[in-house]
């Protein structure tokens, strides 16, 4: 077992995946951003809107105005000095920063794959990925290795792994396995798909996807790792990730995936595709073929790079289990849902409609959203109680500044969750403006109505 450890961790191997991997996650950073300034997503999300939704204790994270653009530009900027090899750490942890603000920006536009590549980027910084086939090893042949320690390889592995398995874990619920929710609302939309619309509507093609989607995620990785279905296994990914984009506006989530199950993949492929490249960019590989194996020089570096990596993989692995510690129906609350792998579990929509009340004259009126929030952030808002809250405080400040004194705030919230009917989500009797943000349980949320057994 101790022989097995050490393996995984200290054996010397081929640098070429590791190369391969830094050079396609700069690549498609890069299609990503212009893709979302192609789509004008620049303007309409950070730029437009009146207010942002703020992450707790990220309160101070805000766009820039028309210099956001400039935000985007020096992100792009660094994922492509990524992709280089070029001045590596600087610009991966550039990347990782700029990448990061971008998605505390607002609250609203939280996805999973957006926090694993802010989690990837992180772990890339503490990676020697520029030893190999980068401009930095090109111009400084004393920074040229061929071979790697195998924990920097396996380390990309174990987040994959726990990114899938953690993926697969949610998926063990009654809601997705005993009724297929919500894809028992989604797939029959899709009548329209070449081949395959005729069959969205039929009830057992709802539960293959719901059961082969968990079974998917749980396996993959585990498959990956073992030499005899490792190809197999790749296949599995192309063909489960180009369906799921087929079906679901997902953007480059798919494609993000499938090229980075290639570091799963053995070291000749890596090897292949790099000669490939240099055909291409007319390259000598001789610069890179070393021979020579890379070793940190400074044993405080070492030391500091074990407890980093220590406690991120620490709370990696405990983090997505923070829900825990709340009471109530994790779906329904929603407290501990984000940053732990919950990939597509939920239907969602909501109504709310916010009442406020002059402590001194009495008086009140409804707010009309529209005034203050995108579409997108209203749809967003109407069903996730931080939301609501800090909603609600923005509301308070807004017509505080208008005259009104001592303001109270009330919401009607109507929620439906995976196709049940609508019941009253927020207690319409609690003053909101009475409530502050925390990491306690929000007594304010109404008991949900029924039960979803699992994970």
């Amino acid at each position: 077992m101790k022989n097995r450890i050490q393996q995984l961790l200290i054996q010397q191997v081929e640098a070429a995946p590791l190369a391969v991997f830094r050079i396609f996650f700069g690549i498609m950073m890069l299609l990503s951003i212009i893709r979302f300034w192609s789509y004008g997503w620049i303007e309409k999300l950070y730029i437009k809107p009146k207010f942002f939704f703020s992450y707790y204790g990220f309160e101070w994270v805000k766009p820039f105005g028309q210099y956001t653009y400039l935000l985007f530009v020096i992100c792009a900027l660094a994922a492509v000095f990524v992709a280089l090899g070029y001045k590596y750490r600087l610009a991966i942890i550039i990347f990782f920063i700029t990448f990061t603000y971008i998605e505390l920006m607002d609250k609203t536009t939280y996805l999973n794959h957006y926090y694993f590549i802010s989690l990837l980027s992180f772990l890339m910084i503490f990676l020697p990925a520029n030893v190999y086939y980068s401009l930095d090893a090109y111009k400084n042949p004393k920074k040229a290795f061929q071979y790697v320690p195998a924990w920097s390889i396996n380390s990309i592995k174990v987040l994959l792994t726990i990114v899938y398995f953690y993926a697969g874990l949610a998926k063990l619920n009654s809601d997705w396995l005993v009724h297929a929710m919500p894809l028992k609302i989604w797939l029959p939309s899709k009548f329209d798909i070449p081949l395959l619309g005729n069959f969205m509507h039929l009830e057992w093609v709802h539960y293959a996807f719901s059961y082969g989607g968990a079974l998917y995620d749980l396996a993959i990785p585990f498959l990956l790792f073992f030499r005899r279905t490792r190809t197999v296994a790749f296949l599995f990914v192309v063909i489960f990730h180009i369906l799921t984009r087929v079906l679901f506006p997902i953007g480059m989530f798919p494609y993000i995936m499938i090229v980075s199950a290639l570091i799963f993949l053995d070291s000749g492929l890596h090897r292949n595709i790099l000669s490939g490249l240099s055909k291409v960019l007319n390259v000598n590989n001789n610069h890179f073929d070393t021979q020579r194996v890379y070793k940190p020089t400074s044993l405080l570096k070492v030391k500091a790079v074990k407890v980093v990596l220590g406690c991120f993989f620490i709370i990696q692995l405990l983090l997505p289990f923070r829900y825990f510690a709340y009471p109530g129906e994790l779906f329904w609350t929603e407290e501990g849902y984000r940053f732990s792998w919950r990939v597509m579990l939920m239907e969602k929509s909501g109504y709310a409609q916010f009442k406020v009340v002059d402590g001194q004259s009495g008086k009140w009126f409804y707010v009309d959203n529209t005034d203050f929030l995108s579409a997108f952030q209203e749809k967003q808002m109407s069903f996730q109680p931080d939301f609501i809250l800090e909603y609600a405080h923005f509301l308070e400040n807004h017509f505080t500044k208008d005259g009104f004194k001592d303001i109270a705030i009330y919401v009607d919230c109507q929620v439906a969750l995976n196709g049940r009917l609508s019941n009253t989500f927020i207690d319409p009797t609690i003053d909101l403006t009475q409530q502050k943000e925390s990491f306690q349980h929000k007594t304010w949320i109404k008991l949900f109505k029924d039960e979803i057994k699992g994970f």
